[in-house]
């Protein structure tokens, strides 16, 4: 489908944002924008703004930002392709048509989701029958009451090899060996896949029926069963419920994982509606982006048994390489022995709030884990632990989230096996050293405290001349604001005009793909901070290679050149302040403790802190070769 540029344009420009949004959010007129507490944090001040002469909206809170298209698929989580469709037609404009191969498998899959929604319907009126009186029964017993069961669905698959094949036989067989419904086997006619089983609907993202779970009535194996991967239906990019959970999520501001489907029907019955479930798998990368387009750290509450806990482990491996600032999950552990259902019977929604309540970051069940992984009495078992932290917080591939990790492991671990050691009064800052001109005692050089631009820099942000060479190199490289928006959003800029400038790079970045130099410069133009744009252009005084002009026959290697030092100047701005943060902490520790390892930690950090200044003096340099 070719949905051009220009096209999308169009789009976005026949729709009101503010008139889109303020179906779902109350908003505020403020001047010549909207506000309104942002729908994807709980807020009580309105920290949301919406513009409808740029097209898009910006939470200061959490920093959700997009146009009219995300908003579609990140608050009422469509695809892209669900969202164009939806608000061109809101728009009075045609899609633009398919190609032959990819017109033919839509219209295939209109017909599957035919085959589900009709399947569904006949699974319904078959519980509804005298023939579901004992699925009814044990709907009842379950505690699950007649208003859940039809929010969700419930139905009946009889006992019988060709009850549905017969019931939907207006449909060809093979569509319905397609969809799933049937099975297929050499020199048997197709059959019922699901027989005597409390049918429960699976559904897509917008509603709609694609699969199927079904739980045996009676003895039998397997317990559960569900639909085989199909056209509409991949188990590894599926959560049950997601339907209800997304919008539900937004209110709570919170999305919980349980094991299962049962689980999420149970809870659903309790008052707790943003529960989701995968399906029969472990949480897959795709399920892990459908948790983070809803909020940024999921709770993932399995069963205390082991195998809940085994679960929840490769659930946080899985994650780990996906981390990025933000971005993480946390871990609720039920009771030994308990389900949700069997919580929410005996103690209720707030019992359950409660297990939620305890909820671990990650590294804390990383930890915990680790540590509880076998004995640490000899220096080969503790030297394991250690191996088998630093490799969890090497698995992930965002360098800053990777540093915390491995600073925190490490952190744990000296407090863990800090030595004790005999209180031999206060110690005092002084080390005696002979000193020419008669002095007894001198500071030991080892307790000085942070020079004043460390602290002046974790405190206020970089210095203006560094924040000038940064934006005169997001002046002339633009393409580079996007791939490193999140570490932009971090930097502190003391200088109101140039943080100013920044925020209007990245609304306009964020609003634009495929700018160039003049092209930001002409959405500039109108705005107060264009002069200082056009200022730093013309200085090239800190002589970094992506502030100078490039030309000549050389120019695209020195483009490349320039582009890949930016990127790598972001990076030390955004960590160096931080760096230069856990440095003056570290130094006060050492005062206070006078241990080896806090003095080895601060050693440590100041040097991490001297080869960041000289990466930065190596830049610099870079641009005269």
């Amino acid at each position: 489908m070719a949905l051009t540029p220009q096209w999308l344009d169009e789009l976005r420009s026949r729709i009101t944002l503010s008139t889109l949004i303020g179906r779902t959010v109350k908003i505020t007129r403020a001047g010549r924008e909207y506000k309104a507490c942002c729908p994807f944090h709980n807020e009580k001040t309105p920290s949301f703004t919406i513009n409808d002469e740029k097209g898009f909206y910006h939470c200061f809170g959490c920093s959700a930002h997009g146009d009219a298209i995300r908003w579609m698929t990140d608050q009422r989580g469509l695809s892209f392709m669900d969202a164009v469709k939806e608000l061109a037609a809101e728009a009075g404009m045609d899609v633009p048509a398919p190609d032959p191969r990819a017109a033919k498998k839509a219209e295939e899959q209109a017909s599957l989701r035919d085959v589900t929604q009709a399947a569904a319907d006949w699974f319904v009126q078959q519980l509804g029958s005298s023939n579901g009186a004992p699925a009814r029964d044990y709907l009842k017993k379950r505690g699950i009451s007649d208003a859940t069961r039809a929010a969700f669905g419930f139905g009946l698959a009889p006992d019988s090899r060709s009850a549905l094949k017969e019931a939907l036989k207006k449909f060809p067989t093979a569509m319905l060996v397609e969809s799933g419904m049937l099975i297929s086997v050499e020199d048997k006619e197709p059959y019922d896949r699901f027989r005597g089983r409390l049918m429960i609907p699976i559904r897509d993202a917008r509603g709609r029926v694609i699969a199927f779970g079904g739980r045996i009535l009676g003895d039998g194996e397997p317990k559960y069963l569900n639909s085989p991967d199909t056209p509409l239906f991949d188990k590894g990019r599926t959560l049950f419920n997601l339907d209800k959970a997304s919008p539900a999520s937004r209110q709570t501001d919170r999305i919980i994982v349980v094991e299962g489907y049962m689980d999420v029907i149970a809870l659903a019955e309790a008052g707790i509606a943003d529960a989701v479930a995968p399906l029969g798998t472990a949480l897959t990368e795709n399920q892990l982006g459908l948790l983070w387009r809803m909020v940024p750290v999921p709770i993932l509450c399995f069963d205390g048994d082991a195998p809940g806990q085994k679960a929840a482990m490769r659930a946080a491996m899985r994650a780990l390489p996906l981390l990025r600032p933000g971005f993480s999950l946390a871990f609720a552990t039920l009771p030994a022995g308990q389900d949700p259902d069997d919580l929410v019977r005996t103690r209720g929604a707030e019992g359950f709030a409660a297990v939620l309540d305890e909820a671990q970051p990650l590294v804390e069940r990383l930890w915990t884990h680790e540590v509880a992984a076998g004995p640490l009495a000899t220096p080969e078992e503790r030297a394991a632990l250690k191996t088998r932290l630093l490799a969890h917080a090497d698995a992930i591939e965002d360098a800053d989230v990777r540093h915390h990790y491995r600073e925190a492991f490490r952190e744990k671990l000296d407090t863990l096996f800090a030595r004790a050691r005999p209180d031999r009064g206060p110690r005092v800052p002084w080390a005696p050293q002979p000193q020419r001109g008669g002095r007894r005692f001198a500071p030991d050089p080892r307790l000085q405290p942070p020079a004043d631009e460390t602290r002046a820099l974790s405190r206020t942000g970089i210095d203006a001349p560094y924040a000038a060479a940064l934006l005169g190199g997001l002046l002339r490289y633009p393409e580079a604001i996007r791939r490193n928006e999140e570490a932009l959003f971090r930097l502190a800029i003391p200088d109101s005009g140039d943080a100013e400038l920044l925020g209007a790079m990245l609304d306009i970045a964020n609003a634009q793909e495929g700018l160039d130099c003049e092209g930001l410069l002409a959405i500039l133009e109108p705005m107060k901070v264009y002069n200082r744009a056009t200022t730093l252009l013309r200085a090239d005084g800190m002589h970094f290679s992506f502030n100078r002009r490039l030309e000549g026959e050389e120019a695209d290697a020195a483009r490349e050149i320039a582009l890949r030092d930016l990127d790598e100047y972001i990076g030390v701005l955004v960590t160096q302040p931080e760096i230069r943060a856990r440095l003056a902490e570290a130094t006060a520790d050492f005062q206070r403790t006078m241990d080896e390892e806090g003095f080895a930690r601060q050693q440590k950090l100041r040097a991490i802190d001297k080869e960041l200044t000289r990466r930065l003096a190596a830049l610099s340099d870079s641009s005269s070769q």
